[in-house]
């Protein structure tokens, strides 16, 4: 492998998504991560962006052997990352007191729903949970719920990107003190943590939330197809309306004018099928981009030019983000 994380040697015990995801981030930067799985357990579809970059073995953690062959990998890693529910490594005999007691400078990473103690510590959960207890399914000043978003804010970005955040902290901790410790993330404290620009809107008198503005939203085109438009600024607004062609817009200080500006905006979508609004808004600075599936977005050409989508196993998929300068990333590793 190459990327900056080469060298770094992390222990992915297979479980939950945000475990996954948080291991991929690390492989993806470079990291050699060994992942142990249940011997019953179905291996990861080739082409699987939660199993890429991996080198798999599988143990019965059931079993005292499989926890001892466990605790032997992590005796010459730098990292450890699980996603049981607070106790069940302790009692499985692979938890943190058994871990750096074979490797003190051991990163011991977990990830649950709701962190490690606390009246609802041992409570299932799924993304829709997290985000309807940190006040994200509501957003600013709202009565009606807004449908959870598809893509696993909590589980990804509130868990696993937090876990690998909160590793690679850990990570520096140790290098100058020559300790390692535990990393314990909370998929609703990370979901918590996204919702601080709300926060803000909030405490600011006079910041419009701009969620339900009739300048930031999608709109159907001739063909069904959408474009988004995000012409917060007054001068991408002002692009935007003078392209289509809609002056005598009332003003959109006044947010009683917004039903209006939205349904003139919809007609003037409706008129052109969404390629023809992509192609009359790129060479504009409006903020006005065509609504792509996943298909086409792997194909559009910035994602071209950058490379930034690869395909394993078969499978089309994001590549590692970010990039680095000086220690490139592993996509052809990924991709082989």
């Amino acid at each position: 492998m190459t990327g900056p994380l080469r060298g770094l040697r992390v222990v992915e015990i297979a479980g939950t998504a945000a475990g996954a995801f948080a291991a991929t981030l690390l492989a993806d930067l470079g990291a050699d991560v060994t992942r142990v799985d249940r011997p019953a357990a179905a291996p990861p579809a080739p082409g699987d962006p939660l199993g890429r970059g991996r080198r798999p073995v599988t143990a019965d953690l059931k079993d005292p052997a499989g926890a001892a062959a466990v605790l032997s990998l992590v005796t010459d890693a730098d990292v450890l990352i699980e996603g049981f529910r607070p106790g069940v490594a302790e009692r499985l005999g692979i938890g943190p007191a058994e871990a750096h007691a074979r490797n003190p400078r051991l990163v011991y990473g977990r990830v649950t729903g709701w962190g490690q103690d606390g009246p609802w510590a041992q409570r299932p959960g799924h993304d829709i949970t997290f985000l309807a207890l940190t006040g994200a399914l509501l957003g600013p000043d709202a009565d009606v719920p807004v449908a959870p978003p598809p893509y696993y804010l909590s589980s990804f970005a509130g868990g696993g990107m937090t876990l690998a955040l909160g590793v690679l902290a850990a990570l520096q901790h140790r290098a100058t003190t020559g300790r390692g410790q535990v990393v314990d993330a909370a998929m609703v404290e990370g979901a918590a943590l996204l919702t601080g620009l709300v926060q803000r809107w909030r405490e600011a008198p006079g910041v419009h939330t701009v969620t339900a503005a009739p300048f930031y939203a999608t709109y159907a085109c001739a063909d069904g197809r959408h474009v988004a438009v995000g012409a917060i600024e007054e001068k991408f607004y002002r692009t935007l309306v003078a392209t289509l062609d809609l002056d005598d817009l009332p003003s959109r200080d006044d947010e009683r004018n917004w039903p209006e500006v939205s349904r003139r905006f919809a007609d003037a979508f409706r008129t052109r099928d969404r390629d023809d609004w992509a192609k009359i808004f790129a060479e504009t600075d409006a903020c006005v981009v065509p609504v792509l599936t996943l298909d086409e977005a792997a194909t559009h050409p910035q994602a071209v030019a950058r490379s930034s989508y690869l395909t394993v196993g078969g499978v089309t998929q994001p590549g590692p983000a970010p990039r680095f300068r000086d220690t490139p990333e592993p996509a052809g590793d990924l991709s082989a």
